[in-house]
């Protein structure tokens, strides 16, 4: 990157924050060769309806967290969120969204600071699980999978996202409209860039060079059609199900999942009503699509 690209993209965050896979492993493909398959995708499922967990939230000093009421009912660990928020906000802003990825089945530990940029609360929050599920007293112990942890974000949080995947516990980041104040290059891990096509505070084209720093890595970029900056807020809007695709499929390997992105018939990729913009690197095209 040159030192005249890094300054602009310095400059153009200056301006923005003031108005407002396991490295590259992914579940049971590491290091596979170009996709040539041309199975269709499997049949779909609408990953925007409520899962079928029941949701607690806590709400601490640092984090809220939140979980599946009954975390563990058939024996299986619930793999990690960090979430950052966008500045200014707090987790309450978009707890319809994580209260949805709760009842999918995972812990989400969101960061209550609203300036998130740097993620240290973000990766702190895995800190006070990894205490929590070596706990005997904990309700949390045992239950959770810190094996699979993901961040994600919303604006400035979107940049925290991409900042938290240089922690070598994160595995996959989902960057919702993030700001400019990130470096893609610094992580090893599978990234969704999400825009939004009429988002006016950040713009697409500063997410598209995001997505375009990431080449070392599978990325993904999808553009939500008509979406401003606080399209994603609440319950996620037209962002809900595909991030929470993206989530099942590299943290929990659901193979429902699998099709929507990767492979010759990739199911977003001709959802035009969705997507004004739909890009997908080499690293991305090299992921197998359904078997």
């Amino acid at each position: 990157m040159s030192g005249k690209y890094a300054r602009t993209r310095r400059a153009l965050g200056t301006v923005l924050l003031a108005v407002t896979l396991s490295a590259l492993a992914t579940p049971g493909t590491a290091g596979a060769a170009e996709d040539t398959t041309t199975s269709p995708a499997p049949a779909a499922v609408d990953f925007g309806r409520t899962g079928p967990y029941e949701v607690n939230v806590d709400i601490g000093v640092v984090h809220t967290f939140y979980y599946p009421k009954n975390m563990g009912q058939s024996g299986e660990r619930h793999p990690v969120v960090i979430w950052g928020n966008g500045t200014g906000a707090v987790p309450g802003v978009y707890s319809s969204l994580l209260r949805h990825w709760a009842s999918q089945g995972f812990v989400v530990a969101a960061a209550n600071t609203p300036t998130s940029n740097f993620a240290i609360s973000m990766r702190a929050g895995i800190d006070v699980l990894e205490q929590w599920n070596a706990d005997p007293d904990s309700p949390f112990h045992g239950k959770v999978d810190l094996d699979h942890i993901g961040s994600a974000g919303h604006s400035q949080g979107g940049a925290a996202a991409i900042n938290a995947a240089v922690d070598p516990r994160v595995d996959t980041a989902v960057p919702i409209q993030p700001g400019p104040l990130a470096d893609p290059d610094l992580m090893d891990e599978p990234v969704f860039h999400l825009a939004g096509q009429r988002d006016l505070t950040v713009w697409p084209a500063l997410v598209k060079a995001l997505y375009r720093d990431s080449g070392h890595v599978p990325a993904v970029y999808g553009e939500v059609r008509g979406a401003g900056h606080l399209s994603s807020i609440g319950d996620g809007g037209e962002f809900r199900a595909p991030t929470t695709a993206w989530l099942r499929f590299w943290l929990m390997g659901d193979e429902r999942a699998r099709g929507l992105f990767f492979g010759a018939n990739c199911g977003y990729c001709a959802d035009t009503g969705l997507w004004s913009d739909w890009m997908r690197n080499t690293q991305a095209l090299a992921v197998p699509g359904p078997a």
